[in-house]
């Protein structure tokens, strides 16, 4: 396993922790979910969240984002869509996603003329990248399902922000394929005949399932797409201020060892590269593939 790939030529990515992540060919920037607040347990627990507009601000700042075409989230679960509006407010970026993701975003003030509502097999164009959303699930043990039915306004209780749609969205672009691939779980067959170079691989919750889901999971997800190299996301401990460098989930609420004890046997049967990305270091997800 790596801690990190290669310094940035063709394509540039920067992960941003949870699933959060730039991807930029140099003329288009485009960013899934921006969930950069991160606010503590117990507020998250026992009080109202909102996003913290500074703290957007200094992200947009550290990464060196110069203008940002689109946001969109994998679905609409605060550790998802808490701050994507306010990037689209700084930037002026589209804000895409679900119904929820729009009333998520109206509820911050996003204009409608910014609001990019998709559903399952839709495509839209930036630049040179194609995305595709793909119908997605999210990882069993889902606490908040549902949709957000209206404009949700914060600060409120973290349980205001409902699943919605979970989407898996698939990157083209001339230098190679990227599937952002959020929540660690897939509807079989999602994504048959779909190629990709590299997946950014959720992998939430998979330290307490079992190891057939596991098996389940990678060859529906990786082994579908032929991936060669695949980014872990989604392992980190979103409780924690970006200010720290990363660390896992809490034991209790995952097992972070038990999942790389699983996910690493098969990544070395199948010849796939596994990468532990690192918080705002610039790489090239595509390096030495092409």
């Amino acid at each position: 396993m790596q801690r990190s790939v290669l310094t940035p030529e063709g394509l540039t990515a920067r992960f941003l922790g949870t699933s959060s992540l730039l991807l930029s060919d140099g003329d288009t920037t485009l960013l899934c979910d921006g969930f950069v607040t991160r606010p503590g347990l117990l507020r998250v627990l026992l009080g109202r969240i909102g996003p913290d507009r500074a703290l957007v601000r200094d992200a947009i700042e550290r990464s060196d984002v110069r203008s940002l075409a689109a946001v969109f989230c994998a679905h609409t679960h605060y550790d998802h869509a808490l701050d994507a509006p306010v990037w689209c407010l700084e930037t002026g970026a589209d804000l895409v996603g679900s119904e929820s993701t729009a009333n998520v975003g109206r509820g911050v003030g996003v204009p409608e003329s910014s609001l990019r509502v998709v559903r399952g097999g839709d495509v839209l164009t930036y630049g040179q990248f194609e995305l595709t959303f793909l119908d997605s699930v999210h990882s069993p043990g889902d606490h908040y399902p549902g949709t957000v039915d209206q404009p949700l306004v914060p600060p409120t209780r973290a349980r205001a922000w409902k699943t919605g749609t979970a989407f898996s969205v698939h990157v083209s672009h001339p230098r190679g394929s990227v599937l952002l691939h959020a929540s660690a779980n897939h509807r079989p067959g999602m994504l048959a005949d779909r190629q990709a170079d590299v997946i950014y691989l959720g992998v939430g919750m998979l330290g307490k399932q079992s190891p057939e889901f596991v098996r389940t999971y990678w060859d529906g997800v990786v082994g579908a797409t032929g991936a060669r190299r695949v980014f872990l996301v989604h392992w980190d401990d979103f409780f924690t201020s970006l200010d720290r460098p990363l660390r896992p989930m809490r034991s209790f609420a995952d097992r972070f060892d038990t999942t790389m004890d699983q996910l690493l046997p098969l990544a070395s049967r199948d010849g796939v590269d596994v990468v532990l990305p690192i918080a705002w270091k610039p790489t090239d997800p595509l390096a030495g593939l092409m």
